[in-house]
């Protein structure tokens, strides 16, 4: 049986969920008990969900057990979102800007739930996203860039787009310091790979273009597509080509 599974049954058992969850958190810790977490967004109700999300940035700081409980609330209004409850939408639209960092993942996945289900309409939510503040477009990257949801060649072409949209944005950021900036720059810094892969000939002109770019900062997120795995399997040739390339410039 699946860890997740496990817990399934054991939260079936509980009636203080609280307690076993911050006990089981992982938190503090380098990893928050996903599957755990799973579980919950399975066998909650969406009041307990936002209820879990009263946990804000004070409340229940970085890497404490409390953290881990708005993380389970994300998690379970993703499940509500691949429900075609779309009024949650809102509400992990306003998260995707939390100053944690692990809060900001767990709306990733929520939405990648929407993506397991509704690919068209993840996408036309988050062409919208991807035009908001640094950590929307962060979100809407991050969101997309999921391999399993990059089966058809159309949704992987509109990801593209998207991601070339939100890569020439950069270029008229004045802050470059910002937390914000620097976590959508590493978020780009994976992105690229993952929908060039799934869309090769497209792809690698897209990506071309910005690894001949002189901005400093896209040129860091095109090197740090070039050194993943992924892109090797894809054309070895080709990252090769490229990263002598980088090297004389």
């Amino acid at each position: 049986m699946a860890r997740v599974d496990r817990y399934r049954e054991t939260l079936r058992t509980l009636e203080d969920w609280d307690s076993y969850l911050l006990q089981e958190s992982g938190l503090p810790g380098p990893r928050a008990n996903i599957e755990l977490a799973r579980a919950v967004a399975e066998e909650g109700d969406e009041a307990l969900f936002r209820r879990y999300l009263s946990f804000d940035a004070q409340r229940a700081p970085t890497n404490s057990p409390e953290e881990f409980l708005a993380c389970c609330g994300l998690l379970g209004l993703g499940r509500l979102l691949a429900e075609d409850n779309r009024e949650v939408l809102t509400i992990l639209h306003r998260h995707a800007s939390d100053p944690r960092w692990r809060i900001r993942e767990a709306v990733v996945m929520a939405l990648q739930r929407l993506g397991q289900v509704d690919m068209d309409t993840l996408l036309q939510e988050m062409e919208r996203w991807s035009q908001g503040n640094l950590l929307e477009k962060r979100a809407a990257a991050a969101a997309l860039c999921e391999p399993s949801l990059l089966r058809e060649e159309e949704h992987a072409g509109q990801v593209l787009r998207i991601l070339d949209s939100i890569t020439a944005s950069l270029q008229s950021v004045e802050d470059r310091g910002s937390d914000a900036f620097k976590a959508l720059r590493k978020g780009l810094g994976y992105c690229w790979s993952v929908a060039v892969a799934a869309l090769p000939e497209t792809g690698k002109k897209m990506m071309e273009k910005w690894l001949a770019c002189d901005d400093r900062d896209v040129r860091w997120i095109m090197e740090q597509n070039l050194k993943k795995k992924r892109l090797v399997r894809m054309d070895e040739e080709w990252v090769a080509a490229w990263r002598i390339e980088i090297d004389a410039l």
